[in-house]
């Protein structure tokens, strides 16, 4: 195992209390043979603070996004296979703590504890900072090259885009009316048409109206040929 100060490099980040550091890094298998705190509560409060940055970022650098979109990007970027990917650029297999059973076993390869170290380490330095703005400055430099990498854009305003051409011939009329709706308050789907001068040129689908209208005008573009 490296030292400590090592890793402190690798995230950009030194810490008043290595204490807190050396939990952070320390597997269950470890604290159990030797009757010390693991990382599974750092884990817990690291996995909500990535949760948030992600979800601030994403909502603030795409505006357009609907919910459901933003959902699933979040979902994406802070997955164990992303999350063990950033601990595996930070090389912090060089690091942990395990018992000799675990070690053996390849542990300090397993992607399960890689993600969950990337999460108690994000907690660790949130507590040891007392401050959100130097977990955030740790996750942001994973997370926003991941989001380019993804390809994760900008939603396209279908609804403006085919306004804008209906509106070319000023005697042409859109109208989105909501043809169905399903599902508990809480999950809500519905099903939207758009017709043109009372004729269905897009259907679509989403979890709330805006999305749904969205997904019909993408569908009129396309039957349109644009």
């Amino acid at each position: 195992m490296r030292p400590l100060e090592e890793y402190e490099k690798r995230i950009g980040y030194r810490f008043r209390d290595k204490r807190l550091l050396e939990t952070a890094l320390t597997h269950s298998s470890y604290a159990n043979e030797n009757k010390c705190k693991s990382y599974e509560r750092l884990e817990f409060l690291g996995d909500s603070v990535l949760g948030f940055v992600t979800a601030e970022y994403l909502f603030h650098h795409f505006p357009d996004l609907p919910e459901g979109q933003l959902t699933k990007n979040r979902a994406a970027l802070v997955c164990e296979k992303s999350l063990c990917g950033f601990s595996k650029s930070l090389q912090v297999g060089d690091f942990l703590r395990l018992s000799h059973g675990e070690a053996r076993s390849g542990g300090k390869n397993r992607a399960s504890i890689l993600a969950d170290v990337f999460e108690s380490t994000t907690a660790a330095i949130y507590l040891d900072s007392g401050s959100l703005e130097q977990a955030k400055k740790f996750i942001l430099q994973f997370i926003v090259p991941a989001a380019k990498a993804q390809n994760v854009r900008p939603f396209k305003d279908y609804k403006t885009t085919l306004q804008e051409i209906i509106q070319q011939n000023p005697e042409e009329r859109l109208e989105y009316a909501v043809i169905g709706e399903s599902g508990p308050d809480h999950d809500k789907h519905f099903t939207v048409q758009v017709c043109l001068n009372s004729n269905v040129i897009g259907k679509g689908g989403g979890r709330s109206k805006k999305e749904a209208e969205q997904q019909a005008a993408r569908e009129a573009l396309e039957l349109m040929g644009y």
